[in-house]
């Protein structure tokens, strides 16, 4: 049973400047709320006990916003790498916690918690990518193939061709989580492996063993990386003005 979460927020957000010039980009405020503070109200929702926060840009920030009450236990965690590695190292900064059952996921997305919840519930999150199909890629999506149920290639730069879903950023790692924690030290110790995004762990296990894709439930996901997402989640979630 997964209760344990990891929440890699260490990143500026540079494609938000110049809000994120000031404040870290898991800080930024929609409908009220920081991105942080939706996160983890969705994954206490979804039945999720703890949280580790991997925190890099502006960390103290981050640690003086989760001063107060939170809807689960929560720690932070400072990656002092976050300047000069990828999502990988963060990832790596949290890897004690990957010696035991984990959902693993970005700082940079809203979801409803019932999108994890079913993740959690299904016969396939033993070692799982939450995945959504395609007809066509979009800007900046992690490409993922899935045949037959199965995660076969994780990579932004996947053919298109080749991509049949987008990765929703939620990685699930229950029976698992051993050949995780394993790949990730394999692949960060290779040469230029602090470059690696954590998705190419999924990739390299996908080569080998199975990887469940897991299909998305019916709910609101976004990914937020430009003033156009946060647009998008103000016209799924905000009242018209005026109205």
């Amino acid at each position: 049973m997964i209760e344990d979460a990891i929440v890699l927020s260490a990143g500026q957000g540079s494609r938000l400047l110049p809000v994120t010039a000031t404040r870290p980009k898991c800080l930024i405020e929609v409908g009220g709320q920081t991105l942080l503070e939706r996160q983890l109200t969705a994954l206490a929702a979804a039945g999720i006990k703890r949280a580790l926060v991997v925190t890099g840009y502006r960390h103290g920030q981050v640690d003086e916003a989760l001063r107060k009450p939170q809807s689960l236990a929560v720690e932070t965690r400072f990656n002092p790498f976050w300047a000069v590695a990828s999502s990988i190292g963060s990832a790596w900064i949290a890897r004690d916690r990957l010696q035991a059952p984990f959902c693993l996921l970005n700082g940079d997305t809203l979801f409803d918690p019932e999108i994890l919840a079913a993740a959690l519930a299904s016969p396939g999150a033993g070692l799982g990518l939450v995945v959504e199909a395609i007809a066509a890629a979009t800007y900046d999506d992690m490409l993922v193939r899935v045949e037959n149920g199965a995660v076969r290639a994780v990579a932004k730069n996947l053919p298109e061709s080749n991509a049949t879903h987008r990765s929703l950023g939620l990685i699930l790692a229950a029976d698992g989580f051993t050949a995780y924690a394993r790949a990730l030290d394999a692949l960060i110790a290779e040469r230029n492996g602090a470059g690696a995004y954590h998705h190419d762990v999924m990739h390299r296990l996908a080569q080998d063993r199975r990887v469940a894709a897991i299909e998305r439930a019916e709910g609101f996901w976004q990914e937020v990386d430009r003033p156009e997402d946060i647009v998008v989640w103000r016209a799924e979630h905000e009242p018209p003005r005026g109205a």
